[in-house]
């Protein structure tokens, strides 16, 4: 019965947890709509190479610093206001590129709409698992959310394929105008649904009744360094290490695997299909793990994922110059992230950080592994040539066995305190 009522609940709450994935899908859409088309818009707006390499690096530094601010800036001027609005800036940079005529109208609207879209995933997270009734519907709404990101993906790939046969910059027009639709789609749902409206005062009203509150504004640096640092601090700087770990070989293999495919011996339709292909095992298994989140299953199958990613990278490490071997260790790879991964750090942020800081806690992480990212991106596509790809998946594989080590220290750590929500409970019954 309580099963039953479970779904039922969360079926009510679903609709809340689409309208913030849609965020996550642009997220993912604008990153990979912008590799996949990036030679296009070269040729249409006679782009030289290194104006190339600043519009990705931008990109990539935008949505980092989208993330680190957004949550401090939703804070101010309140969360349900940012999660309402935050997408109709990211139309209005997806439009500036559909009209781009030249590489700085470009620039501008990728400015725009990647700090968007870095500034939308911690606060829509937040609003999430704050309008949620309880840790485990929380759980399985964020994670739902991944899936999401994993459509987005997958969306952007296939338009960026159809709209190759276009000449000059419209098929790079054609994905961003996509984008920008679904980018009014999502603001306009946010801000007029009625339903979402209840469900946020519905939450409010919950938290006016928790006899444990914070008044006030609230300072994050306050909050981790004050009565619970040892919590809060070993959480933190356990999702911390873990994510930024994650996000260097998912963004590696998000920004360069149909290039290290080519470097492999694979022609560009190839490359592109299998990418297409691999990123749709990872979204199946993205469904998946989200049908688990909130349950028993999500630790035992981190460490599931933990040891086919490493499996993963020691067969690309032994015979990463052959190209069927680098698409067979990345289809290993597709199928471990999804438990090991994105969707498993945005519930434990959701679930261990007060809810006065999570937007803020989740947009520093979010936005620092970024920018990790960026630089590293500078210096990935030497990494990963036939000469070099060999060492290079070594030293990932230590990066995932560092991943594990920051992983097992947070479950341990949240079977020891607890979730925020049971922290709470403890307060208010003593």
């Amino acid at each position: 019965m309580a099963s039953q009522q479970e779904s039922k609940g969360l079926g009510r709450y679903m609709p809340l947890a689409v309208a913030a994935g849609v965020g996550s899908m642009l997220g993912s859409g604008i990153i990979v709509g912008l590799a996949s088309t990036i030679t296009v818009w070269q040729e249409g707006l006679g782009l030289d190479t290194a104006q190339v390499g600043v519009l990705s690096g931008v990109l990539t530094f935008a949505i980092g610093f989208g993330s680190l601010f957004g949550g401090r800036i939703a804070d101010k001027i309140g969360r349900v206001l940012f999660f309402n609005w935050i997408n109709m800036f990211y139309a209005i940079g997806a439009a500036l590129c559909v009209f781009a005529n030249n590489f700085t109208m470009l620039l501008i609207g990728l400015i725009i709409a990647g700090f968007a879209s870095g500034a939308d995933l911690p606060v829509s997270m937040t609003v999430v698992s704050h309008d949620a009734p309880n840790d485990s519907m929380a759980a399985r709404l964020v994670s739902t959310t991944q899936v999401f990101w994993q459509v987005g993906v997958f969306i952007s790939y296939i338009c960026a394929f159809l709209a190759s046969s276009l000449s000059g910059a419209t098929g790079g027009r054609v994905v961003f105008a996509i984008l920008a639709v679904f980018a009014v789609v999502a603001w306009l749902w946010r801000v007029a649904s009625p339903t979402f409206r209840r469900f946020h005062e519905e939450a409010d009203a919950r938290d006016a009744a928790r006899p444990v509150t914070v008044e006030g504004k609230t300072s994050v640096t306050k909050m981790l360094f004050g009565a619970q640092r040892k919590v809060l601090l070993t959480f933190f700087l356990s999702i911390l290490i873990f994510y930024v770990g994650w996000n260097l070989l998912a963004n590696t293999w998000g920004q360069f695997q149909t290039y290290m495919f080519a470097k492999a011996g694979a022609t560009q339709s190839l490359a592109t299909g299998l990418g297409i292909i691999l990123n749709l095992v990872t979204l199946i298994l993205n469904i998946v793990f989200a049908s688990i989140a909130g349950g028993k299953y999500r630790n035992k199958l981190f460490f599931v994922g933990i040891v086919i990613g490493l499996i993963a990278m020691v067969c690309m490490a032994m015979g990463g110059t052959n190209l069927w071997v680098l698409v067979g260790a990345t289809a290993l790879n597709n199928v471990g992230g999804p438990f090991a991964g994105e969707a498993l750090y945005k519930v434990w942020t959701q679930e261990s950080f007060p809810i006065e800081i999570r937007a803020s806690i989740q947009g520093f992480i979010n936005g620092f592994s970024r920018l990790c990212c960026g630089l590293f991106a500078l210096v990935t596509p030497a990494l990963v040539l036939p000469d070099t790809i060999q060492i290079t998946m070594w030293c990932f594989a230590g990066v995932i066995v560092i991943e594990a080590i920051a992983g097992i220290i947070m479950i341990a750590a949240q079977k020891k305190y607890g979730t925020d929500e049971e922290r709470q409970a403890k307060l208010a019954a003593a």
